[in-house]
C-alpha cells in the first residue's frame, strides 16, 4: 500500500443476502460517505456455496470462494456490515469468513485492519452481534478497529424508503469511523523506528 499517495482500499462485506437489507444499505452508505483517502468496494457472499472441506480437496474449489480470498488479499483494510440474528452475526457472514480462512494455512484474513457496523431494529443495534464477531478476529489475526463503534438501533427509522441514510448522527459516526480505519490502517503499515540502546 502507498500510504503517501493512493487511497486505501476497503472491502466491503454486508452479512445479509435480503435484497432490501438495511445492512445493505448501511454499507452502500458507507461507500458514499468514505473520503477521499479510501475506496471501498463491495463483495456480494450471496453466491458464496455453504463451506465444505471437502470441495477443497482436489484443488478445484469454488471459482467465488477464490475471488473472495483474491478480493480479501488485495484490500487493505476490512469492513464488516452484520444484522444481529438470535443474538448472534449472520450464519451467511460465518459462512464466508470460512471460507476466506482456509485451507487450514491459507488465511486470507491475516493481518487485516478490520472495522464493524450494523443495523437493527433493537435498541441495542446490533451490539451483541458484534461482540460475537469481534471474537473471531482473535484466531483470524485481524486488528479490530475498537471505537467508534456504529450500532445502528431503531434502523428502520433512520433509513428511507429508497434505503438511503437520512440520520445525520449516523453519518457522522460511519464518517468518523471510516477515519479511525484509514488511520489505523496506515499506523499499521507504517514501519516501527528502530530501538536503539
Amino acid at each position: 500500500m502507498d500510504t503517501n499517495h493512493s487511497p486505501i482500499e476497503i472491502l466491503g462485506i454486508a452479512g445479509s443476502l435480503r435484497s432490501g437489507s438495511l445492512n445493505k444499505a448501511a454499507l452502500r452508505a458507507a461507500q458514499q460517505l468514505a473520503p477521499p483517502a479510501a475506496v471501498i468496494e463491495i463483495f456480494d457472499i450471496a453466491d458464496l456455496p455453504l463451506y465444505n472441506d471437502d470441495l477443497w480437496a482436489g484443488g478445484n474449489p469454488p471459482a467465488r470462494v477464490l475471488e473472495l480470498k483474491r478480493a480479501v488479499r488485495a484490500a487493505d483494510a476490512i469492513l464488516l456490515v452484520t444484522p444481529e440474528y438470535n443474538y448472534s452475526f449472520s450464519g451467511v457472514l460465518k459462512n464466508a469468513i470460512d471460507w476466506a480462512s482456509r485451507p487450514y494455512g491459507d488465511n486470507a484474513w491475516k493481518g487485516k485492519p478490520v472495522a464493524i457496523m450494523g443495523a437493527s431494529g433493537s435498541p441495542l443495534g446490533t451490539g451483541r452481534a458484534q461482540y460475537q464477531l469481534r471474537q473471531c478476529f482473535v484466531f483470524l489475526e485481524m486488528y479490530a478497529l475498537n471505537q467508534p463503534e456504529v450500532l445502528i438501533n431503531h434502523a428502520s427509522q433512520k433509513f428511507d424508503a429508497n434505503g438511503n441514510l437520512t440520520d445525520e448522527p449516523t453519518r457522522e459516526r460511519i464518517r468518523q469511523m471510516l477515519a479511525a480505519l484509514i488511520d489505523l490502517t496506515h499506523r499499521l503499515a507504517t514501519p516501527a523506528p528502530a530501538v536503539t540502546s
